[in-house]
């Protein structure tokens, strides 16, 4: 007879995932368990289980108990289950910010943070001039040619940052496209405290953003105003970029900046 564990690579590797998925879902709902246990709740064999097991474990997702043989789940869960939490934490807190942010300013808010090498938009509100904002929210946008992303590059050592950067594509004319005009620009922002990006990214679209920041003083995240190039220009961004900082200084310090 076939074992229902022999499957096609493609097949096999989601039928892995799957019942490693199960596995974890088994000890979340039992607290702990033994091999024989977790291969009886997915009727595989023993072999199986306890190699699905020690995957698991070499990602610390799951780990022993005292009793030799029995798992519960790791602390790997709580380091996923934690940077889910601290994103929860920011929307949160920032939320009620950005929407005075946005109606004092009439633009579009937008909360991003850092992640696989672009910035990922988290919260977004749109401010009485924007009539149908595009919605950025779950969304990656290059970190190079925005202001969010200069922003939250500028949080980043040397190592980190060769790390984030891939290619420094050309969007507009105005695009950094080169490395050290760009090391130049980051260093801007971390003097004066803010980014801003004029038509970078898309022509006729003006952005300028601000940190923010956790207790311990690290940029956890970018706040900024956008809009039409128009309607953002010289006359206007002294007084934006004042609201921004003051708005982006409040969810920083909610976050714990600057509490002794």
């Amino acid at each position: 007879m076939r074992n229902s564990d022999e499957t096609g690579a493609g097949g096999g590797g989601v039928q892995s995932v799957d019942r490693a998925l199960s596995i974890l879902e088994v000890l979340a709902r039992t607290g702990e368990a033994g091999v024989t246990e977790i291969a009886g709740q997915l009727s595989v064999h023993k072999s199986t289980a306890f190699r699905l097991m020690a995957t698991l474990e070499s990602h610390r997702l799951v780990e022993q108990t005292g009793d030799r043989g029995r798992y519960r789940l790791g602390v790997g869960i709580l380091r996923l289950a934690g940077a889910t939490t601290a994103r929860l934490d920011l929307v949160q807190e920032a939320r009620p910010i950005c929407r005075q942010l946005a109606a004092d300013t009439g633009e579009t808010v937008n909360v991003a943070v850092l992640a696989d090498g672009s910035a990922l938009y988290l919260d977004q509100v749109a401010g009485s001039s924007a009539l149908q904002p595009h919605n950025w929210v779950g969304q990656h946008i290059p970190l190079h040619a925005t202001s969010n992303g200069k922003v939250l590059l500028s949080g980043l050592d040397e190592t980190e940052l060769e790390h984030a950067l891939g290619a420094l594509t050309t969007y507009t004319a105005q695009t950094i496209t080169g490395l050290p005009e760009l090391r130049d620009e980051l260093a801007r922002v971390r003097d004066q405290g803010y980014a801003v990006a004029i038509d970078e990214l898309e022509v006729g679209l003006t952005a300028v953003a601000a940190p923010v920041r956790n207790a311990h003083g690290d940029v956890v995240a970018s706040m900024s105003v956008s809009g039409p190039s128009f309607r953002l220009g010289p006359d206007r961004m002294d007084e934006v970029i004042a609201l921004l900082e003051k708005a982006a200084g409040e969810v920083s310090h909610r976050l714990g900046w600057g509490h002794r």
